[in-house]
């Protein structure tokens, strides 16, 4: 089931009807239980990410992170409504309690933690700002750009990052802030400008949509840090543990190889931290407030890190991201999930 929300007014008129979620006071995982379906804001449509298909149900790697919360909690992925919010409306639908959990493309800020008290319990994606041209502009570095127009989304950090790079590296362009990020890719597909800048994994999503995707190049130039993952509310420490720790199952369980292919074997096994992992040994479930075997459902029903990754932006699909950063920690990149003990 999928809300539309436009406004932060419209979102608590309809919240008021379809049974709200946890306010910012309650205990989100025992509103979550009690309703018996987590309440998780997505993007309005980012392919890869999370987007509807052909047959309206939603897709992605945010998506499937809500999906995994499901499976941690209901043993059933599919119980989720999901909530499609814009840029602006993201974070005071998280704050208003009229969803649980925002896993939206969203970069981690100290502002907004402290000035919005909402808390990102994890980076599920590590990202960076980019550029994508034509090609035929003959670009091989933003610092090629002269006297070019560059489509950005406002109210998001890529306004403030190319600012900073273009004036810092005397770079002329100027910037065209449009209102989504439709908009914005509309704007360079039609030619108003010649550079678009977003995360790159943004950029490759919009590219995978173009007429003629091979026209179009992502420099490899970085210009910022852009860690994304969900986010909760400040004031539910459990709620907030839950779902940092459910990230960190899913890399610890595609670091001990263990996937929906193996679980009969790894619910038989003897070492340890496997032990640990599928909840034959200890309960480490029971003190998120979820059952011994918690890591089952999620990697049954989702899969592991990895899984969710290739299987929705890897270099096998459309989007065709290579996984860089997002590697495990063990294999060059910079995915490192704490023990679970």
């Amino acid at each position: 089931m999928t809300l539309p929300i436009k406004t932060a007014a419209a979102a608590a008129t309809l919240a008021l009807v379809l049974a709200p979620a946890a306010g910012a006071g309650a205990q989100t995982l025992d509103a979550v239980k009690a309703r018996g379906t987590l309440v998780c804001g997505v993007s309005e449509g980012l392919p890869g990410f999370s987007a509807r298909d052909d047959k309206g149900a939603w897709k992605g790697f945010d998506v499937d992170f809500c999906r995994a919360l499901a499976a941690a909690i209901f043993d059933d992925p599919a119980k989720v409504r999901f909530v499609p919010l814009d840029a602006d409306t993201r974070f005071a639908a998280l704050k208003a309690g009229e969803i649980d959990v925002l896993s939206r493309n969203s970069t981690w800020t100290l502002a907004r933690e402290a000035e919005l008290k909402i808390v990102f319990p994890a980076t599920t994606y590590y990202d960076g700002q980019g550029f994508m041209v034509r090609r035929s502009l003959g670009a091989q570095s933003p610092l090629d750009f002269k006297d070019v127009k560059v489509c950005v989304r406002e109210g998001t950090t890529n306004v403030r990052n190319a600012t900073d790079w273009f004036r810092a590296n005397d770079v002329k362009a100027t910037l065209v802030p449009v209102a989504n990020a439709r908009e914005a890719a509309r704007g360079y597909d039609e030619g108003r400008c010649q550079v678009l800048t977003s995360d790159i994994s943004q950029l490759h999503a919009e590219r995978a949509g173009l007429k003629t995707p091979a026209d179009h190049v992502i420099l490899p130039d970085v210009i910022s840090k852009e860690p994304l993952g969900p986010a909760v509310r400040q004031g539910d420490d459990r709620w907030a543990l839950l779902v940092k720790w459910v990230h960190f199952a899913m890399l610890n369980a595609e670091e001990l190889g263990v996937t929906a292919q193996t679980l009969d074997r790894a619910r038989a096994s003897e070492k340890p931290e496997i032990k640990r992992l599928v909840g034959t040994d200890g309960d480490l479930g029971g003190q998120l407030g979820l059952t011994r075997d918690w890591v089952v459902r999620i990697v049954r029903h989702v899969g592991t890190y990895g899984d969710v990754f290739e299987r929705n932006v890897g270099t096998a699909t459309p989007l065709g991201i290579p996984r860089g950063l997002n590697h495990l920690w063990t294999t060059g990149g910079i995915q490192y999930a704490p023990p679970l003990q």
